[in-house]
């Protein structure tokens, strides 16, 4: 790992953060829990949280339908496709299914250098809009970013405005989160942030270190495209540990408990793709585990964008929150974050 970083937070305080290592191999800048770093899935529980006050605020339903907000905008779509609820983006069990091929032909289109990124959601929908969602047996959890991509847009429909200052409008600035972004993490030219790095096939590793390389395509951010320093990570975190209690009031507390209360049980899988769910529960953005040091399921999630992984823990009855990122993606980068996580859950709670 070039760089780990992670913060505590307890009782609404900061009360433990670090940072070692480099913001990118081959340059001899350190880390500090200052610097930006990126967060990936992790921002869908706040995509779901815009969703949550657009609810509150009676724009939109849980139960609002793909076509009933969207249909007008891509005409044409399978009625199946149609006839998925909200609810069921947010909560990956649609039926869209894990990025496929075509889905990421779709991502990566050419025409990203043509439109913003409101107009390539409704385009990428549009692309996809022949396909039948389908249940798998089991269960219905399917991890889908292409799902929380459409309920971006559905966000963008109701409320006439681009997700891109939504998040801004409803998270970033009222929680005070200043070095909250999107998008790649430092500044192009400079080494400011704690830059993403992939691991090739031989072996080596490249700093992604700006422009489109170092992110996935902007039209994937209510998926995940977040990134702030791991302090800003754990203020987040914090005011969902204090249950919308602790101020500002964002949502009632009762709307923040539903977006945390099981919707589903994930399958079993002994290998899933690092930043994904094991097994557990999942919520609105968030899943539910077991760990081995913990007595109870927690809270929590994964982000990863192939070249950063960041966890985030969540115990909303101690009123306690744990962050922690590396900028590198991959199975170890997963497993040794996941180490520090335990270790500082069991050295805090």
């Amino acid at each position: 790992m070039p760089a780990l970083v992670a913060a505590v937070a307890k009782n609404g305080k900061i009360v433990g953060g670090g940072a070692v290592g480099l913001r990118a191999l081959g340059y001899n800048v350190p880390a500090t829990v200052e610097d930006r770093v990126h967060i990936g899935s992790d921002g869908k529980a706040m995509t779901s949280l815009i969703a949550a006050i657009l609810v509150e605020q009676g724009v939109l339903r849980w139960e609002s339908t793909i076509g009933e907000i969207l249909g007008e905008r891509v005409p044409g779509m399978n009625p199946k496709l149609a006839a998925v609820q909200l609810k069921q983006l947010l909560s990956h069990t649609s039926g869209i299914p894990t990025d496929t091929p075509e889905m990421i032909d779709i991502y990566f289109n050419t025409n990203a250098f043509d439109y913003n990124s409101s107009a390539l959601r409704l385009m990428a929908l549009d692309a996809w809009k022949h396909n039948a969602p389908v249940i798998p047996e089991g269960s219905a959890f399917q991890y889908s970013n292409f799902g929380y991509m459409t309920a971006g847009a559905m966000i963008e429909e109701v409320t006439g405005k681009p997700w891109e200052p939504l998040i801004r409008e409803h998270i970033y600035e009222p929680l005070g989160l200043k070095s909250a972004g999107l998008g790649a993490t430092a500044t192009p030219g400079l080494v400011d942030a704690l830059v993403g790095h992939l691991a090739k096939p031989d072996g080596t590793v490249e700093a992604r270190l700006w422009g489109t390389g170092a992110d996935m395509p902007s039209l994937l951010g209510p998926a995940g495209t977040v990134h702030m320093s791991i302090l800003d990570f754990a203020r987040w975190a914090s005011w969902v540990a204090g249950k919308a209690r602790r101020g500002p009031a964002l949502v009632k507390p009762s709307t923040l408990d539903y977006l945390l209360t099981e919707k589903v049980r994930t399958p079993s899988r002994p290998n899933p793709p690092p930043g994904t769910p094991a097994e557990g529960g999942y919520a609105f953005g968030w899943s539910l585990e077991k760990f081995g040091w913990a007595d109870k399921e927690l809270v929590t999630h994964n982000g990863s964008n192939g070249m950063n992984l960041a966890k985030i823990l969540v115990d909303v009855e101690n009123d306690l929150a744990v962050v922690v990122a590396v900028n590198i993606g991959g199975r170890k980068a997963d497993l040794a974050a996941g180490k520090v996580m335990g270790l500082l859950y069991t050295r805090f709670r």
